[in-house]
């Protein structure tokens, strides 16, 4: 990976780090927050007990995500990686004249988002999913004819994965190797580590982590599985790693966490053809709306949202496209945005966003 990014759970300068500042996950099939606004059903929410985290939190890049949707048409933003439902609040109290449908796969996640949309009502709706089921999710709970006026992503683990140490997201606390973000799902970082051939389980570290010693670490694994802990494996890590380059960079075993994470949770794999899915359930005028934290998420981001720019067109630079390419986008801005001083001041986790934007244009008019 070039450069490592990240807030979710990556390997960024300041340590274990994640995005959202808050958000957590927990358990079965319960699916929407309320109806559409033409439905009027109320919003149900979810009692928080007291041992539930506070999801109480200031967003990364909550004011660029917000501006981001101003102007665009009036309708739905699908929120596809809800949390905590940070940047959907602030985007319904911003703008008036949209909804949100929160999609989330973590169950603890999407309960304390209902707790604080339910003052919304019929404007703040959910459901369980991964977010490669975008697609899905605003056919079922919306309808085929609902106005997609925009669309977010907020990607990598969020600060209460890492803060509850049974989730097994953390070096910092001895938890069993889980590190699923959905809980009901089946491959564990267990599965990974003990039961990965060496060759792959280095492969892993190298693209997921950009770890420089991946084939002394999966090493190290292989020879002492069974792996059952946290600790267990942050010890292995640790010890894998020459003394000087542990030295450096802060917990030498966080690029190893975050690529199994990665790898569990099947994080970039999904991430270009959800990417896609976006850019066309989006109206002409609506955006989508991209946080990556690390470079490979960022770098499917970029290349996601050129190809969807250019449609793949091969006529020479400057001249009008004559090949039929259909042009989907145009960027908001060239480059990605970063977060202010202050804000990297105030919250470290912040320090790695990259923040993208791009507008749906009309094919017919660009055609």
């Amino acid at each position: 990976m070039e450069g490592p990014y990240s807030a979710r759970f990556p390997s960024s300068p300041v340590g274990e780090t994640s995005r959202r500042a808050t958000v957590i996950r927990g358990a079965a099939d319960d699916r929407a927050c309320g109806p559409s606004p033409a439905q009027g059903r109320p919003a149900p929410t979810t009692p928080m007990d007291e041992t539930t985290p506070d999801f109480a939190h200031v967003p990364v890049m909550r004011d660029e995500v917000v501006e981001a949707f101003e102007g665009v048409p009036a309708g739905w933003v699908v929120d596809a990686t809800l949390g905590g439902a940070g940047h959907s609040v602030a985007v319904l109290d911003a703008h008036p004249a949209l909804s949100v449908l929160g999609i989330d796969q973590d169950p603890t996640a999407l309960a304390a988002a209902r707790s604080r949309l339910a003052r919304f009502g019929p404007r703040a709706r959910t459901v369980r999913a991964r977010f490669d089921r975008i697609r899905g999710a605003v056919l079922d709970e919306l309808g085929a004819d609902a106005v997609v006026s925009g669309v977010l992503f907020d990607l990598g683990v969020s600060s209460p994965q890492l803060d509850v140490a049974d989730r097994g997201f953390s070096y910092r606390s001895p938890a069993p190797l889980d590190m699923r973000m959905d809980p009901d799902a089946t491959r564990t970082a267990a599965d990974v580590v003990n039961g990965y051939a060496e060759a792959d389980l280095a492969r892993v570290l190298r693209q997921h982590g950009d770890e420089r010693y991946a084939s002394r670490i999966a090493k190290a694994i292989v020879a002492a599985r069974p792996v059952t802990t946290t600790s267990e494996l942050a010890d292995l890590v640790r010890d894998a790693i020459p003394a000087p380059a542990r030295r450096r960079g802060g917990h030498p075993a966080k690029r190893t966490f975050q690529a199994v994470r990665i790898e569990v949770n099947a994080e970039l794999e999904i991430l270009p053809g959800a990417i896609d899915d976006a850019i066309d359930l989006l109206v002409p005028g609506g955006r989508i709306v991209v946080l990556a934290y690390h470079s490979g998420e960022d770098r499917i981001v970029k290349e996601r949202l050129r190809q969807a720019e250019n449609g793949g067109c091969t006529c020479p630079p400057n001249l009008p496209c004559v090949c039929g390419a259909v042009h989907l986008v145009r960027p908001i801005r060239r480059g990605a945005r970063k977060p202010g001083d202050a804000e990297r001041e105030a919250n470290p986790r912040a320090e790695s966003a990259r923040l993208r934007v791009a507008e749906r244009l009309d094919p017919e008019v660009t055609a």
